[in-house]
C-alpha cells in the first residue's frame, strides 16, 4: 500500500520538524552558555585569588622580607625593592593565568555553532532536491540506517 501525502501535509511536517529542531538548538545553546558562565565564574575566582595573595604577600613579605634583608647587609631601600618586586612577579603570573581564561576562545559556543553548521548542510542538501545527507551531518538516513 502507497503512502500518499498531501502538500499540506508534508509542510506541517516540515514545520514541526524545523520547530523540533530550533527548539532543541536553544536547549544547546542553553546549556552551552550555562557552561561558559561557571568557566567565567572560575577564572573570575583564580582573578580574585591573585588580587588576595597579592595583597597578603605585600604585608608579610614587605614586613618579614624585608627585615631580613636588612639583617643580611641589604639597606631598607633595596630590601623593599626586592621583596617587593618578587611579590609583583607572583601577582603578576596569578592575574595573567586568570585572564587568560577569559579569551574569546574560551567563551565561544563551539558545539553549538558545529551543530547548526551540520543542521544547515543537511537542511541545504534535503532542499536541492538529493535527500542525501552529507558525510560531515554524523548520521545516516533511516533507509541506510542498521537495524
Amino acid at each position: 500500500m502507497a503512502l500518499s501525502r498531501t502538500v499540506p501535509d508534508i509542510l506541517s511536517d516540515l514545520v514541526k520538524e524545523f520547530t523540533s529542531l530550533f527548539r532543541t538548538e536553544i536547549r544547546l545553546a542553553r546549556a552551552e552558555v550555562s557552561e561558559k558562565i561557571s568557566l567565567v565564574g572560575m577564572a573570575l575566582a583564580l582573578i580574585v585569588a591573585g588580587a588576595v595573595l597579592l595583597m597578603a604577600a605585600l604585608v608579610l613579605l614587605l614586613q618579614a622580607a624585608v627585615v631580613g634583608l636588612i639583617e643580611q647587609g641589604f639597606t631598607p631601600a633595596v630590601a623593599t625593592l626586592i621583596v617587593a618586586g618578587g611579590t609583583l612577579l607572583v601577582g603578576i603570573v596569578l592575574l595573567w593565568f586568570g585572564l587568560s581564561r577569559l579569551t574569546p576562545s574560551h567563551l565561544a559556543p563551539r558545539r553549538t555553532v558545529d551543530q547548526l553548521q551540520r543542521d544547515a548542510a543537511v537542511a541545504r542538501s534535503q532542499v536541492s532536491g538529493g535527500g542525501d545527507y552529507p558525510p560531515s551531518a554524523g548520521f545516516r538516513p533511516l533507509s541506510e540506517a542498521r537495524p
